[in-house]
């Protein structure tokens, strides 16, 4: 399927690993140019380098999203050959605490790392597309936001948010040809998941190795339709058919990519 990219600019925030990295890989098989941001130079300009020698077409764009230099200057890189047309709201971060961990302090930091930055992003990049009348804005959320587990509550908390906005985005964006919707992962095994259960499954009886602890993680944690983990292309295909004119008439939508979730614990 040819999902018409070719000539569209798109900025994947937090692209230099992960769902980002698979996203904008994807995106520029597609035929956008991709920006590739991060906080790492080293790291941006490998994912971007390794874009370009597949025949894709990258820039990078280096910056903190959680402070308002760093997103102005994310803008200013972002924007110095053309608009952005896409925005992908991805970046983000999450430690694993428990309630009595999470400090009011570390509640703060994770949303403005999580929702306020998208928020700045939206306001430095939507306001053109609109006027252009042609955009897409795309959150990367999750299925913490309805099903949160009763760790890390800041991080659940978080993803409700970035759901939320989108929706209020896609109403404040009726009528001008710019949409605003929510890709929602279960779990992706990236290298974080892989670590955090190989690290507890001993513990729990799955396994030692990670041929046995992954079914046994899946049900214990992820009872799904497809019995497995998912995998990074798997959401940035969802991203790239919402940045597809195919999608035109989806705006306010969480589609979710979790392989048929039944149930959340942990």
């Amino acid at each position: 399927m040819n999902l018409d990219l070719l000539g569209k600019r798109a900025l994947i925030t937090g692209s230099s690993s992960g769902l980002g990295e698979a996203t904008a890989k994807l995106l520029a098989a597609e035929g956008a140019t991709v920006v590739i941001h991060g906080r790492n130079r080293d790291r941006v300009e490998q994912v971007a380098k390794e874009i370009r020698q597949s025949g894709g077409t990258a820039t990078t764009a280096l910056g903190d999203l959680a402070t308002e230099d760093g997103a102005a200057e994310t803008t200013r890189a972002a924007t110095a050959e053309g608009p952005i047309d896409i925005l992908v709201n991805n970046a983000g971060f999450y430690r694993h605490l428990a309630w009595a961990d999470a400090t009011p302090a570390e509640w703060n930091d994770t949303y403005n790392v999580n929702v306020v930055s998208g928020v700045r992003m939206i306001q430095h990049l939507v306001p053109a597309m609109r006027e252009r009348g042609w955009g897409r804005v795309v959150t990367i959320g999750g299925g913490l936001a309805s099903q949160p587990m009763n760790t890390h509550p800041q991080y659940n908390a978080t993803l409700a948010a970035r759901h939320n906005l989108a929706v209020s985005l896609a109403r404040e964006l009726k009528g001008t040809g710019v949409t605003s919707n929510v890709v929602s992962p279960g779990a992706i095994l990236v290298e974080a998941t892989k670590e955090l259960v190989t690290h507890i499954g001993p513990d729990r009886g799955w396994g030692d190795t990670w041929e046995e602890i992954q079914p046994n993680a899946v049900e214990a944690l992820i009872p799904n339709d497809q019995e497995r983990f998912g995998e990074p292309d798997e959401i940035a295909a969802a991203v790239a058919y919402l940045c597809s004119a195919y999608a035109q008439y989806i705006s306010g939508a969480t589609i979710r990519v979790d392989g048929g979730l039944i149930r959340s614990a942990f």
